[in-house]
């Protein structure tokens, strides 16, 4: 262990051993993109994606090791039964940090099918990684705004067409797709700022959960719900690398999804669309209850 270096040399090290891990990994991402790509068979694309997986995980579990070694961080995680690799889930987490993300992987990583994004259809074209990110079957989506609809009253309902056809992959290969339904970072200022009713949290964005439910509700019915809380006050990812960061709180909450909630779609179904925020509010509302628990039992203000 590693932990008694001083907090910048342990950061510095940590960035760049993930750094190296990330071009060790990468080419092989895009050799197996590539083969997909010009050998569409559907055995050769079998393999290729079970070895950009496989490839992915051990990316994941080398970033984990190097926090394991290098950081003093206590994570204090609940127990939960019955997660598998071989299930459908829809992940979500309250969103403080960019650091939320290493940590869900890090306690995530090989007790669910590897975590994966919905993704802009635009961001395919950012250099390297939207080529890994299209070989790790990331589900990429095109949105369109109630005012292109309103104008063009074609396009109601293509949207979560487009991402229905884009997840057809799944219907065989289990998924965890994560979601920050808060939409963006914590911060008081964001809080006040929409007047949140919650202590904790900020109000929860109930179309991109519903349209995830939509896209993939003949296989997805369970919601894990990832409830972060940190000792400290600064987080961030250098924070983490740094050793920083003393104790993180990590509960588990498996969520059955309500039937009919799945496979609907969120902007053409009005009745639809009021259950399911009524639902989310009150899930939010225990998830905001338990934040304020957590921290009175664990001494964190």
């Amino acid at each position: 262990m590693l932990t008694f270096l001083p907090e910048r040399l342990k950061g510095t090290l940590i960035l760049t051993l993930v750094i190296l891990n990330t071009l060790f990994w990468t080419p092989i991402l895009i050799i197996g993109a590539f083969l997909k790509l010009l050998i569409p068979l559907p055995f050769i694309k079998k393999i290729a994606t079970k070895v950009l997986i496989a490839s992915a995980t051990n990316w994941v579990s080398l970033n984990s090791f190097f926090m394991t070694i290098f950081l003093k961080t206590e994570f204090d995680i609940s127990d939960i039964d019955g997660l598998s690799m071989n299930d459908w889930y829809f992940v979500n987490c309250n969103h403080q940090s960019w650091s939320d993300i290493p940590i869900t992987q890090k306690v995530l990583n090989r007790r669910i099918p590897m975590l994966k994004f919905f993704l802009k259809k635009e961001l395919i074209w950012v250099p390297i990684i939207g080529i890994c990110w299209w070989a790790l079957d990331f589900p990429f989506m095109k949105r369109y705004s109630l005012e292109q609809v309103r104008k063009n009253p074609q396009l109601a309902g293509k949207d979560l067409a487009t991402t229905r056809k884009a997840c057809e992959k799944f219907k065989t290969t289990p998924v965890s797709v994560f979601n920050f339904l808060e939409g963006t970072r914590f911060t008081q200022e964001k809080h006040d700022k929409q007047q949140s009713p919650f202590t904790n949290l900020l109000k929860p964005k109930a179309g991109g959960a519903a349209f995830v439910l939509g896209s993939m509700g003949e296989q997805m019915h369970t919601m894990l719900d990832i409830t972060l809380v940190y000792s400290d006050q600064n987080i961030g990812p250098w924070d983490l690398f740094c050793g920083r960061i003393n104790k993180v709180v990590v509960h588990f909450n498996k969520i059955e999804i309500p039937k009919e909630f799945l496979g609907k779609d969120y902007g053409a179904d009005p009745e639809f669309k009021a259950n399911f925020q009524v639902w989310l509010n009150n899930t939010w509302s225990d998830k905001d209850a338990l934040i304020t628990q957590l921290k009175s039992k664990h001494g964190i203000s």
